[in-house]
């Protein structure tokens, strides 16, 4: 059994002042200012266009919950900081505080959306400001660099020889997946707006010999192929059940014999509670996208069931389940 909250446990979870604080230091370029030079608030402001007293009251917040230091008047940044909040910096996560600051209004309107069954958005903030998007997916690109090695190894795809990485964003899985089998082409299939950035990435890669990229959306256009494997990675909860489901079933029709699909995504278990963090990014999704939704396991599985998929199981909990296409008897 887990253990009961303290009271000032329960405190802090409503206390939203100190991420409101990091948004809004990010979003004025406070870290990016200080870089590896302290300055004062009153240096700071002029550099801003700022109030030097409203200013200093944020930079001692800052420091408050060691962001920043401080020695006498000069503010300089910490080493988290420096390593991750200036701009210019090679692990820059600041893009991803600023898609959290754009989200801020639609979390203000929760009550609303639990009272209405209504999301309170019709477009998701990757629509209206693309150019935030691509900066978003530059970051994540970084952090699945860790990732999509070790996804690739585990699905033995030593046999394949052509992949569709469906919503590839900035190609992230396909160079991951291309690099642990050398045998292996794939196709980035995403919008034309995130195409350019993709390509950017794959030539970084000097995979562009072995990554295509195919533009359209993928719920209406034809996808090519077919393919050995197509991966669907973290594309579900931005869509509705129908139209997931009808994507599944659409994808089956551009596998080989013998192909497969595998799902990787933030999966819900059975009671709708676990993991913690996908039980909040449900929530995070409900005011965030018009019609997404986290999922549970069991519900992707049956829309691989119901699409004609065999051999259909969860080989990572509450995240990556996989199907087959049958072989030709």
């Amino acid at each position: 059994m887990p253990r009961e909250l303290s009271l000032a446990e329960v405190f802090q979870l409503g206390y939203y002042w100190e991420t409101k604080i990091l948004l809004t230091a990010v979003k004025l370029g406070v870290f990016s200012l200080l870089d590896c030079q302290g300055r004062s608030a009153a240096e700071l402001a002029q550099q801003l266009g700022a109030d030097e007293r409203t200013l200093e009251l944020l930079l001692n917040a800052l420091v408050a919950i060691r962001l920043l230091s401080k020695s006498g008047h000069v503010y300089a940044n910490t080493p988290v900081a420096m390593t991750h909040l200036v701009k210019h910096g090679p692990q820059y996560v600041g893009h991803l505080l600023l898609l959290h600051d754009a989200e801020w209004d639609n979390w203000g309107k929760l009550e609303e959306a639990i009272r209405t069954g209504r999301s309170p958005v019709s477009r998701h903030v990757f629509e209206t400001d693309p150019a935030l998007g691509a900066n978003v997916l530059s970051v994540l690109h970084r952090i699945g660099q860790q990732s999509g090695p070790d996804l690739a190894k585990r699905l033995g795809l030593n046999q394949a020889r052509t992949m569709l990485d469906l919503g590839g964003g900035a190609g992230t899985n396909a160079i991951a997946f291309c690099r642990v089998y050398p045998g292996l082409s794939a196709t980035v299939f995403d919008l034309a707006t995130t195409l350019p950035l993709t390509e950017r990435t794959v030539k970084d890669a000097g995979l562009e010999g072995r990554i295509a990229l195919k533009s359209g959306d993928f719920n209406r256009d034809s996808l090519g192929g077919p393919y050995d494997v197509v991966l669907m990675s973290d594309i579900l909860h931005y869509q509705n059940l129908a139209t997931n489901a009808a994507l599944v079933k659409k994808i089956h029709g551009h596998l080989n014999p013998g192909g497969r699909l595998v799902i990787k995504d933030r999966f819900l278990d059975a009671a709708g509670t676990s993991p913690a963090w996908t039980a909040a990014f449900a929530v995070h999704i409900l005011v965030n996208t018009e019609q997404g939704a986290c999922y549970r396991t069991a519900e992707a599985m049956q829309w691989m069931h119901d699409g004609g998929y065999v051999s259909v199981e969860e080989i990572e909990r509450t995240a990556v389940v996989q199907g087959f296409k049958p072989q030709v008897v």
